[in-house]
This record gives C-alpha cells, sequence and structure tokens, in this order.
C-alpha cells in the first residue's frame, strides 16, 4: 500500500503519515509521544473548547470550582461510580426479573482499557442468580475417576491458585447481525455479550489429577447449582489445558450473577461453557447430548448440518469508538479504538479502514497483548467532516483472519427477514462490523 507524507496546517515539526485513505494515519503517531500529536490537534481559548486542547492563561492560574472550597464526601465502605457516570450501566433484556431468560450486555462503547469491571461483566441467565450458601456450597467430582472427590469452599482454597486474563463471550454475541439489514443498535445491543477479566482460581488439571482420571475418560459433564441445573460436555483435554474452578475476578469473589461461589472457566470457550455456580463434573466417555448441546447450541449452517460442539469462539473484532451513540463533534483528529480478542490465541494484528474496506491500516495494540483475552488497539484518524465507513479487522497467533461479511454470509448464511419476525438462535457471529460515519458526525450501524 503506497504511504504518503504531509504536514497537518499550522503543524510545526514532524510530519504525519496517511497509511490509508480517508484520514487514516500511521500508528507510530501514538506510540512517539505528544509532540505530533499536540500540533495536530492544535489549541483554543480557555471557556471555548470544543474538542480540541486549550490554552491556559499566562502564569497558568485556575478558578476555583464549588467543590473546591468545601469538605468533599465520606468515604464509603466499598466504593461506588461518580454520579456523573449514572449512564455506564448495563443493559437488561429483562428489567423486571420475569421468570426465564434474563441477560445485561456490557456497555463497551463507555469504557475503555480491556478489563471489564465486575458490575459491568456481561450476563446470561436462564434462571436468576441464586442466593448460595457458600459455606453449604459442595463441588463433586465423580464418574470415571479412580477416587471420587467432594469439595467445599475451605478446602478448595488451600490447593494452588493461579491467575489469568480471560474473555468470556457468549455463543449468540452479535446474532442481531446476522439480519439481512444492519439492525440501527448501538454496540452494547450488538456486541454486548462479550467481557473480560482477571480470573483467580484452581486448576482443573489439579484436582483431576488428585481424582486419578480412568483412560476411558475423554469428556467431562460440568452442571450448575441454579435452577435449570445447566450442564454442558467438554473435552477431557480442555480440563487438562487452561480451565480453571474460578473463585475470583478482578480480585473480589465472583459476583453472584456471575457464578458465585464458583464458577468453570474455560478460556476461548463459548460463554455458556463456563458453567456458573458449579457444583458437578462428571467424567464419561462421551458428551451428555444436553438440551443445551442438542438444541439451543447446535444451530443450522447452509447445508443442513448443525454447528454443533464447535466450541472456540473465533477471532474477531469491533470499534468501541466512534461508534452508534457516540457522535463526532466536528472534523479533525481523532482515535479509532477498539477491541480485538480470539479463543484460539494471541491477537497478533488489526487492521482497521475508514472508507469500507477498500484501503486499510494496521492499528497499534495496547500492551499487554494476551491469549484468549481483550487486547485494546487504537488508530489515530483525521477525519475532514465526509462520508467515512470505519471497519476493523483481526488476525491471531494460530493463522486464522476475522472473516468479511461477505465471506461470513457465504459459510454461516443469514436470516430470511429482521429479528424479531425471522429470529432463531444464532451464534458465533465474528465477521468485520462497520459504522457510517454521516457528515453530521452521527455514527449509525451499516453492511459494506
Amino acid at each position: 500500500m503506497r504511504t504518503s507524507t504531509y504536514r497537518h496546517r499550522g503543524t510545526k515539526g514532524p510530519t504525519s503519515e496517511a497509511v490509508a485513505g480517508n484520514g487514516l494515519l500511521n500508528r507510530r503517531m501514538l506510540l512517539g509521544g505528544g509532540a505530533i500529536l499536540a500540533g495536530a490537534i492544535g489549541t483554543a481559548p480557555l471557556g471555548s473548547m470544543t474538542g480540541a486542547a486549550a490554552e491556559a492563561p499566562a502564569g497558568g492560574a485556575l478558578t476555583d470550582p464549588p467543590w473546591s472550597l468545601e469538605p468533599g464526601a465520606a468515604i464509603e465502605p466499598y466504593e461506588r461510580p461518580s454520579r456523573f457516570e449514572k449512564d455506564v450501566v448495563r443493559t437488561l433484556n429483562n428489567p423486571k426479573g420475569l421468570s426465564g431468560n434474563q441477560g445485561a450486555r456490557t456497555p463497551h462503547h463507555l469504557l475503555n482499557g480491556a478489563i471489564t469491571p465486575n458490575g459491568l461483566h456481561f450476563v446470561v441467565s436462564h434462571g436468576g442468580a441464586p442466593e448460595i450458601d457458600p459455606d453449604q456450597h459442595r463441588l463433586v467430582i465423580h464418574g470415571l475417576v479412580k477416587r471420587p472427590l467432594v469439595f467445599n469452599l475451605d478446602t478448595l482454597a488451600r490447593y494452588p491458585m493461579t491467575t489469568r486474563v480471560s474473555f468470556i463471550e457468549c455463543g449468540g454475541n452479535g446474532a442481531p447481525l446476522f439480519s439481512p439489514e444492519p439492525l440501527q443498535a448501538n454496540l452494547q445491543a450488538l456486541h454486548g455479550l462479550a467481557s473480560c477479566a482477571e480470573w483467580t482460581g484452581v486448576k482443573l488439571s489439579t484436582l483431576f489429577d488428585e481424582a486419578g482420571v480412568d483412560p476411558k475418560a475423554k469428556w467431562f459433564i460440568a452442571e450448575g447449582a441454579d435452577a435449570p441445573h445447566l450442564a454442558r460436555s467438554v473435552p477431557l483435554k480442555k480440563g487438562f489445558d487452561d480451565a480453571m474452578i474460578a473463585l475470583y475476578q478482578n480480585g473480589e469473589r465472583l459476583m453472584p450473577a456471575n457464578g458465585y461461589p464458583m464458577r468453570l472457566l474455560l478460556p476461548g470457550y463459548e460463554g455458556n461453557m463456563n458453567v456458573k455456580y458449579l457444583r458437578r463434573i462428571k467424567l464419561a466417555e462421551g458428551p451428555a447430548m444436553s438440551y443445551w448441546e442438542a438444541r439451543t447450541y447446535a444451530p443450522l449452517l447452509p447445508n443442513g448440518k448443525a454447528y454443533q460442539f464447535y466450541l472456540l469462539q473465533e477471532v474477531k473484532s469491533f470499534i468501541t469508538h466512534p461508534s452508534p451513540d457516540l457522535s463526532l463533534k466536528g472534523p479533525g483528529l481523532w482515535e479509532i479504538s477498539g477491541i480485538a480478542y480470539s479463543g484460539a490465541g494471541r491477537v497478533t494484528k488489526v487492521m482497521v479502514s475508514a472508507d469500507g474496506g477498500k484501503s486499510w491500516g494496521e492499528a497499534a495494540l495496547s500492551e499487554p497483548v494476551l491469549s484468549k483475552a481483550f487486547t485494546r488497539f487504537r488508530m489515530p484518524w483525521r477525519w475532514d467532516g465526509g462520508p467515512a465507513v470505519l471497519q476493523s479487522r483481526a488476525w491471531d497467533d494460530a493463522g486464522n483472519a476475522q472473516p468479511t461479511r461477505a465471506e461470513f454470509v457465504a459459510a454461516r448464511g443469514q436470516l430470511k427477514a429482521p429479528p424479531p419476525v425471522g429470529a432463531v438462535l444464532n451464534h458465533h457471529f465474528n465477521a468485520v462490523t462497520s459504522w457510517g460515519v454521516e457528515g453530521t458526525g452521527e455514527v449509525k450501524h451499516v453492511y459494506a
């Protein structure tokens, strides 16, 4: 791809490189310090800020607002967000908590970084969050083992702990994008069923070694203690790889809706398999073929075959800023930012386009770039105020590339009518998502 070099108007010093069409700039602007950015952004008089940095008055004098003139609020035992962040919340599909499925979606467009706060982690629940007494809860490992074992929270806590960062994504995240027409919804509605956290607990392999696994065992069935007793079958090799009995999330005990007091963590596998409220692990020769894996998580492909026991969440990315509900307030330098991840390993590259895929530039990846975890990517962009179509596309170290929408639809199909008329359960959507930017700065979901 041809690279051009030009100097921003009013900018002294280093030039900025355009690496792709419609204003995408070289990611080195984000890696080389603030000199280039300071000139590119420009300044504005104090009190007239419209997205640009402001020039401070001589001597750096500031006026004292009310909060600088009186004592602040008392410190609480458990800190809560500022009241000015009251809109940074999950959206609920069943806000009254009626019987049946409940879900809460992460507001990615209002967050930054790679770690999701515990209170904003997405939730999919088929029976609500049970109030489990941790002193009474038990985990049983049985079936094809030499020594069936029973653990309570205290006995588990005596085993060596391990910590890792891992995303969890519902298999149905992105399901609205199976629609034949782009649904006008924000990022939270389209991709809010994925989150990433630091998890701490006991390796499942440690417990398997103590139980003594029968050579005939090839699968294990994990069952939860909530009312539906949701159960999923997992290949035994995953249990000996990186599976964990998670007890802590981001340093504190699991939240009730996220599996308190313990849950199964299967890094990179679809969310439903990371069984919450874990109470039973049964080792077996084959899968259980439960209701969930025989019907709900076995969508049909265009060739009539079921997409069953495809367990990995494939390589994926989406742009969080800008995105629908986050309008651009005037032309100038902006940062395109988003999230990339893969259930197969580590993200190695994210390319960004501002012209609907005609040209691409490589984004900067924020360290650390971890396997099976969210990676934040960033790309400088000079918007000229004209129409633009923003896209991101990710690659992982297993050689997988995020598919374009055309590639995905050819392999997986799409609904014949927009939801809810033609709605069926569709899973593992990981194609490129496109945001259309209008001259007004409004951002909409589009297909490109």
